[in-house]
């Protein structure tokens, strides 16, 4: 027994053969992913560069960040299955979400040195991690549902599956590039503050589009049990009680990352309380795990569940090497890269925007400064919405695919114009990570249908050992980036971090997509999207450890000093090259287990 089988879509309820729910999860989505990736670009630079803090304390925090993000998910995802239903927890979630970077905006003074000691601003520290800790409640509730969501508009073993989780993955990557062009652009020509508030923004957009699409979800989304909520428990609605709680634990969340960022309570100087968090939460889920495996599933649930998890533990070693995108790749780019893909074609005075003058001459300086991709997250939404309410009427309407056409050229026109023109920084070139995705996703997603079609459509487990290989390949052109950087004291190319990202999203295409659509097929029916907070739960771990392999090439750099490039190279060819052996050794592990787990699926596609 795999996913409760569902009737499949009629001609109307779909948009050029996808349920238009879809669309809406991917609309949403993108704003979530755009208001996350829109911090999470900015945040280690944010750290070193803003607050003064150092390499280590500042992959900590990231660490931290990204490990609670992806570890809360775990009870976000039970309280879906057992009470509210995914339709309200995502909308708590997105709640949280937008008060969170709302707080993030807030960015208070600059760091001073004087003598060596640093002076921060305490007082928006505060509010930093509060704002942090209304991020990760917010993303626990939000992430693991939304995604379910997706796997429930199928029937089961409908091949049109995996084409559909990798369109909804190309709605996390539209809103990821466009984070780093935006976010990361104006963050660090603007200000923080506006980086941070434009992520909100994005977030309040996305919330208002789930609200608005709700009719397309089809009740898929609704509660299990709308009279639990209405129970009674201390005196209070269950429903209230679940809410109530969520708030007051934001308090240690926001507690666990001020220890981290201060050096509080750590075991050992490196075991911080959060780690000591994620840990726990993982002996619990491992706990419940063997127990539900072993006394609630049939043989063939079994069987399906372990190679379920043995998917999730291939995951958490990807997301391990993928993390450094946004950790050692930052601030290797940042000290070692040249940034410009184009450098003749950069627009010349656009490396600082200075909002001064008339409120219109701000506002042109804006327009011919800012990135013009801002419009390009209206465009599409909004295309999808007017498409989808002609579709009702008339399913056979060629306005839609004239809608989705104008839109998608005009959104490559201005993201061309904003990657070619505009300078960039460490931060906003993550984008390349969701270009390359946005650009592999039809080109995957043909590939996969076109082999399926010849009966050569690799297993699930196949796909995931790809995935490892390519990441581990993907720090071959940094290794040779470091020593040539290193042994010339020159920037090098960054065309070399633009390959590392080609090479490393075409092992994410192999894995992401096809993992996130094994877990509505593989697990038992009553606890979906608790494995799918497992699934998160492993990319927590995959941020912490992250962050741990990352310090092998923190750099103690003293104020208004430049970078040693020898050392700086050597430690970063150190550490990518210790990443290249974990993925093609782990790569080869999951390719010789492949056909046993194949088996264990029995027939799951």
């Amino acid at each position: 027994m795999n996913t409760i089988a569902l009737p499949r879509a009629k001609v109307a309820d779909e948009l050029f053969g996808v349920p238009k729910g879809v669309y809406v999860c991917f609309f949403t989505e993108m704003w979530e992913r755009f208001s996350f990736y829109g911090m999470k670009a900015l945040l280690l630079l944010f750290l070193i560069q803003h607050h003064k803090f150092g390499d280590k304390i500042g992959l900590d925090v990231l660490g931290a960040y990204g490990g609670l993000v992806y570890c809360i998910p775990v009870i976000g995802g039970l309280l879906a299955d057992r009470y509210l239903g995914m339709r309200r927890a995502v909308i708590f979630g997105g709640l949280l979400l937008v008060l969170g970077h709302a707080g993030m905006a807030i960015e208070g003074s600059e760091a001073t040195v004087v003598n060596g000691v640093v002076t921060r601003d305490e007082g928006a520290l505060r509010f930093f991690y509060v704002s942090l800790a209304l991020i990760i409640m917010g993303v626990g509730f939000l992430k693991p549902n939304i995604s379910t969501i997706v796997g429930k508009l199928y029937a089961d073993n409908d091949p049109r599956r995996d084409s559909g989780f990798s369109l909804f993955y190309a709605g996390i990557n539209l809103g990821a590039l466009f984070a780093s062009i935006i976010c990361g652009y104006l963050g660090q020509t603007l200000g923080w503050s506006y980086g941070f508030g434009a992520a909100g923004i994005g977030m309040l957009l996305g919330l208002l589009q789930f609200l608005w699409g709700q009719k397309y979800l089809h009740g898929h989304a609704e509660s299990p049990n709308t009279q639990s909520l209405r129970e009674r428990v201390l005196g209070i609605p269950r429903e209230a009680l679940i809410y109530l709680t969520s708030f007051i634990g934001l308090v240690p969340i926001a507690l666990l990352l001020y220890a981290v960022a201060n050096q509080r309570f750590a075991i050992g100087g490196e075991i911080s309380l959060a780690k000591v968090l994620m840990i726990a939460v993982m002996v619990a889920v491992l706990a419940w795990y063997l127990w539900f495996i072993a006394t609630r599933c049939t043989p063939v649930q079994r069987q399906q569940m372990i190679a379920l998890m043995a998917l999730i533990a291939m995951t958490l070693v990807f997301f391990t090497l993928y993390e450094q995108t946004y950790g050692s790749w930052v601030t290797f780019t940042d000290r070692m890269l040249t940034k410009d893909l184009v450098p003749s074609l950069v627009q010349a005075g656009t490396g600082e925007i200075r909002m001064t003058g008339s409120f219109m001459e701000q506002l042109t300086t804006f327009f011919v400064h800012a990135p013009w991709s801002i419009a390009s997250l209206l465009l599409a939404p909004l295309a999808f919405m007017v498409s989808a309410q002609v579709s009702d009427r008339n399913p056979h309407s060629k306005l839609p695919i004239m809608l989705f056409g104008g839109a998608s050229v005009l959104m490559i026109v201005f993201l061309l114009r904003d990657v070619l023109t505009l300078p960039q920084t460490a931060g906003s070139l993550t984008f390349l990570g969701a270009l390359f995705i946005i650009l592999l996703a039809p080109v995957f997603t043909g590939l996969w249908g076109w082999l399926d079609k010849r009966n050569l459509n690799p297993s699930k487990p196949v796909k995931a050992s790809l995935g490892l290989l390519f990441a581990g390949l993907s720090f071959v052109p940094l290794i040779y980036a470091a020593n040539s950087a290193g042994a010339s004291g020159e920037l090098a190319s960054v065309w070399l971090l633009a390959l590392a990202y080609l090479i490393l999203e075409a092992g994410e295409m192999c894995l992401s997509p096809v993992g996130l659509s094994a877990v509505t097929q593989l697990s038992v029916p009553t606890v979906v999207s608790l494995m799918m907070g497992t699934w998160f739960l492993a990319t927590a771990f995959s941020e912490m450890l992250a962050a741990q392999f990352g310090k092998i090439a923190a750099l103690d750099i003293p104020d208004g000093q430049a970078v040693n490039m020898a050392e700086a190279g050597y430690k970063y060819v150190e550490l990518f090259t210790l990443m290249l052996w974990i993925g093609v050794g782990c790569a080869i592990v999951a390719l010789l287990l492949a056909p046993a787990l194949r088996r264990m699926m029995h027939g799951v596609k």
